[in-house]
């Protein structure tokens, strides 16, 4: 019984995927007596490919299924897509764009069947990826929000609020993209720190006392402005408030106001205030009772309500002609440099206008009407906050609340809904749910389901009635995810049983556009919060710990972490698709100087790994590629370790045979009272989610305790005792392999299967998967601390035995002996021990005595057990000379390595502009020659005359 001499995990990981999924391991049991388990996935855009950030949080889904899964629950996975609004209708208007043609040329009805056909042709690009990572989502049960049932859910929803008075139509203040013609949310906006200037403009008083001077970054919007506002506290300011000034180059007058929103260290304390075009500028407008005078065009051209002079300018030459205009006038009073955080979309580079249009609102503070089943006289906000801090109850009684995960993310959740603002759900666009309402010649507006019913509601026919032309935000129908994708607002059996789901696992960067809203939309809906936990995993940043992104071009491919990739590859998908094509070198030159010979492949199993250990509590991690490297080699340390097993097994008695005898050594007793540990400690992180610690512990006990040394002593009792021993020594080797795969399965899926097939028969061990046997659970009765004890002291002394070893150079094949000086008890101990010990040290005797004292090799290297009271000495000849010479020597080449590396720290230029991890490996080299001196230090005190000085004083 043999299996391949090396592990490949490619050939591995296209054999097992589409067997789980072709026999249908991935779906729920719906087995009544079963415990529910449903993560419902955060859908990814459909226009998408896999990231990093996808990669990780999906990896965490995917552990938890797999061992919820194992425990028997009855568990789904939700996957689906998202449609992704502006990113899809990007994509197909390059497209368009490219034949020359573009979605106007075409029209909306034609345009959409084009989205329609791009998506079937590429929109499965991220699924099939994320089968590459071995995501066991039910895909039985595939949804895509713009699929008939969740189109037809997104439609009841818009209806039912509006007739509860919860959706409006109103003029507000929001993100507009000149570049999209669309408002675009708060997500899609990147704030991004750049260099820009600050002006000083002098704004005379209406009567000739003088001016006032005011700061801004945007002076072209002063075209806009209806007053100027202090803060009310600024003694310079004081005596101006209530005056009026003559607005530059426009002859209007506006007011001098006093409002505690104004920063007195701001510039010069006084700021122009225009509503119609800042949020901030906004509140302020609504707090003093200013009408806004909106200045740009939905292009960003200059519109109609300014100066003839500036009409139909874009925005940028608006700013030239103001600025020329205003130092003209002598009204300019300085321009100074200026770090400011401008606001651009994401999808486009462009930075965003605000702007004040039309749309369509969920109101957030409004109560829901006194007939509504669950929530009567209760807003959004107040359900919300409800569902997280107290608790809510279902429509069966029962008492539900919502717990994050680290819990102080409910405070940044809290925070944010204190300070809500009604939700702007209409977006420009023509891919997208259109939004359910008609209007008459007369403007007046009809929401309905259909064109029929809007007919009926207005008592007029549907030719005389027109659709609004706008489609819902993307985040609207996301909103509805959890109770959607089971079937509502029909009563499914799913949505009986999996809402609420477990657990959610997403980003805290979306708590506000989408956690809020599926808590604020369920639990209207159903009555039921939409999940009982909220794991805020990490944002993923590169290993110096900055973002990812395009213009960086530090992005990763994580299908290149699994499969290898070139650095010609690397290069071209880093510089594919750039906003700012200048940043083109740059980029290449850092992939190639960064990966010169590209990435290795590292196999599913290792990146899945890496991901699992880095998820701890922390807000981000840094993704470090030599962790991927590590995990590798774990996978080829389980490989090699299983090959050994079946060598050893192969053609002889396992201890299947329950009547025949069985005698277990003191280290088949220890390995099994180890595994109880491990075991129990898995499942233990595993259910706090502290995925870094589960992995830890899987590793720290195959590497270490079944690898290093439960293998290392099975060889010891493979070559001796009778049958009953040795059919004892197989028997734990093969049944702790096999529980040690089903134990690491959720985290490394495909060599696990892989290997357990062949191991679970020696194990008597039946089954289709291992993806669907028991998880392994501690047996208290299986604890051995008299095992342990024993073994915690062969590998005392075997480990001094080695590293005595290395510091006199033995070769590694040369036996030596060792002696021990220790008590009676401990000196029986270690004769029992005497086999394991010669054979793990590469001893050819031990020679043990009565009594504490150095055993008396002259020069020789020791050790003292203090735990034990146990003086170990190797029984090899040293001349004390000429070894102390050949220590200061090795000392001295090490501690001019330390002083180097002492001399870079202090240079403050080089720790403050080297890269982090640069940084942190000199620290680390460092500290390593420092623990290196100190052993030296150790060890050329031993061979040195007494009273003698040395060298190292």
């Amino acid at each position: 019984m043999e299996i391949e001499k090396s592990f490949d995990p490619r050939a591995i990981e296209e054999k097992w995927y589409p067997f789980w999924e072709s026999r249908g391991l991935f779906k729920p049991s719906m087995d009544p007596a079963a415990p529910p388990f449903c993560i419902q996935l955060p859908p990814p855009n459909v226009t998408g490919t896999l990231h990093m950030g996808h990669a990780f949080q999906q990896t965490l889904m995917d552990v938890l299924i797999r061992y919820h899964r194992m425990r028997g629950d009855n568990a789904l996975w939700q996957v689906g897509t998202d449609h992704a609004g502006i990113a899809t209708q990007i994509v197909v208007e390059n497209q368009l764009l490219a034949e020359g043609s573009s979605r106007r040329a075409l029209g909306r009805t034609k345009f959409a069947e084009r989205v329609w056909a791009w998506k079937a042709e590429s929109g499965s690009t991220i699924t099939r990826q994320m089968r590459r990572l071995g995501a066991s989502c039910d895909w039985s049960r595939e949804r895509f929000t713009m699929d008939p049932g969740l189109s037809a859910a997104v439609v009841e929803t818009f209806v039912r609020l509006y007739d509860d008075g919860l959706i409006y139509r109103g003029k507000r203040l929001v993100n507009w993209d000149p570049k999209l013609g669309t408002a675009v949310s708060d997500l899609e906006v990147e704030n991004e720190e750049e260099t820009g200037k600050l002006w000083e403009i002098r704004y005379p008083f209406s009567d000739g006392s003088g001016y006032v001077t005011v700061a801004t970054t945007r002076p072209e919007t002063m075209l806009g402005d209806v007053a100027v506002a202090v803060n009310p506290d600024d003694e310079r300011y004081r005596r101006v408030v209530g005056k009026q000034v003559d607005l530059p180059l426009t002859g209007r007058k506006i007011p001098v106001i006093a409002d505690a929103y104004v920063d007195k260290e701001f510039g010069t304390g006084s700021v122009k205030i225009t509503p119609a075009h800042d949020f901030n500028d906004w509140e302020v407008g609504q707090r003093h009772g200013l009408t806004p005078l909106a200045i740009f065009n939905l292009d960003a051209t200059v519109n109609d309500n300014a100066p003839p002079k500036y009409r139909g300018l874009d925005r940028y030459a608006a700013r030239k002609a103001v600025v020329s205009d205003l130092a003209a006038a002598g009204l300019l009073a300085a321009e100074k440099p200026h770090k400011m955080i401008v606001p651009r979309c994401g999808r486009t580079g462009e930075i965003v206008e605000r702007m004040l249009t039309d749309q369509w609102f969920v109101a957030m503070t409004r109560p829901a009407p006194a007939s509504h089943p669950f929530f009567p006289g209760k807003s959004f906000k107040d359900v919300c906050l409800e569902a997280v801090n107290a608790s809510i109850a279902d429509p069966a009684g029962k008492p539900q609340r919502i717990r994050f995960v680290p819990a102080h993310w409910t405070s940044w959740y809290d925070h944010w809904l204190a300070n809500v603002h009604d939700w702007c759900i209409s977006r420009q666009l023509w891919w997208g749910h259109r939004i359910p309402a008609w209007y008459d010649d007369a403007g007046n507006i009809f929401v309905a389901r259909n064109a029929a019913e809007a007919a009926k509601r207005s008592g007029k026919p549907v030719s005389s009635l027109r659709q609004d032309e706008d489609v819902l935000d993307t985040w609207f129908s996301s909103a509805l995810w959890c109770h959607s994708t089971l079937g509502w607002p029909e009563k499914t059996p799913e949505l009986e049983t999996f809402l609420p789901s477990s657990v959610l696992v997403t980003g805290f960067d979306i708590i506000f556009f989408w956690v809020v809203r599926m808590v604020m939309m369920t639990t209207y809906f159903t009555g039921k919060i939409p999940f009982r936990d909220v794991y805020i995993n990490s944002i993923v940043r590169d290993e110096e710990g900055q973002k990812m992104s395009k213009s960086r071009g530090n992005i990763l491919d994580p299908l290149d972490l699994i499969d290898g990739t070139t650095v010609d590859a690397l290069v071209k998908k880093q510089t594919y698709g750039l906003v700012l094509e200048k940043q083109r070198e740059a980029i290449e030159k850092r992939t190639r100087r960064q990966f010169p010979d590209g990435l290795p492949a590292f196999g599913a199993d290792a990146v899945r790994f890496t991901f699992a250990s880095l998820a701890t509590f922390g807000r981000t991690l840094n993704f470090d590629l030599s962790r991927c490297e590590g995990y590798r080699n774990f996978c080829n340390k389980l490989w090699n370790a299983s090959r050994f097993v079946l060598m050893n097994v192969d053609g002889k008695d396992v201890g299947l045979d329950e009547s025949r005898p069985v005698t277990r050594s003191i280290a088949d007793r220890w390995i099994v009272a180890e595994l109880q540990s491990v075991e129990k400690e898995v499942n233990k992180q595993l259910a706090e989610y502290r995925f870094d610690l589960a992995a830890k512990a899987i590793y720290g006990f195959v590497w270490n305790e079944y690898c290093d040394w439960y293998v290392e002593l099975a060889k010891v009792d493979l070559a001796r005792g009778d049958d009953a021993a040795q059919r004892g020594t197989r028997r734990t080797l093969v049944r702790v392999l096999e529980t040690i795969l089903r134990l690491a399965h959720p985290v490394i899926p495909f060599i696990t299967e892989e290997l357990w097939q062949t191991i679970a028969p020696l194990a008597g061990k039946r089954g289709e998967s291992i993806s669907v046997q028991a998880y392994p659970h501690a047996d208290p009765e299986k604890r051995d601390e008299a095992a342990a004890s024993e073994i915690a002291l062969l590998k005392e002394v075997v480990s001094n035995a080695r590293e005595m070893r290395v510091e006199a150079r033995v070769q590694p094949g040369e036996r030596v002996g060792l002696a021990i000086a220790t008590t009676a008890s401990t000196a029986e101990r270690v004769r029992a021990l005497n086999e394991y010990l010669s054979a793990l040290a590469r001893l050819s005797q031990v020679n043990i005595r009565a009594g504490t004292s150095a055993p008396g090799f002259d020069g020789a290297p020791s050790r003292i057990l203090a735990a034990y009271d146990t003086h170990i000495q190797l029984e090899i000849k040293v001349d004390p000379a000429a070894e102390r010479e050949r220590l200061l020597n090795e000392r001295a080449l090490v501690d001019r390595e330390r002083e180097k590396t002492k001399a870079k720290l202090a240079n403050e230029r080089f720790v403050t502009r080297a890269p982090a991890h640069v940084v942190a490996q000199e620290r680390e080299r460092l500290a390593s020659s420092e623990a290196t001196l100190a052993k030296l230090d150790a060890q050329i005190a031993r061979v040195s005359p007494v009273n003698q000085p040395s060298r190292t004083q």
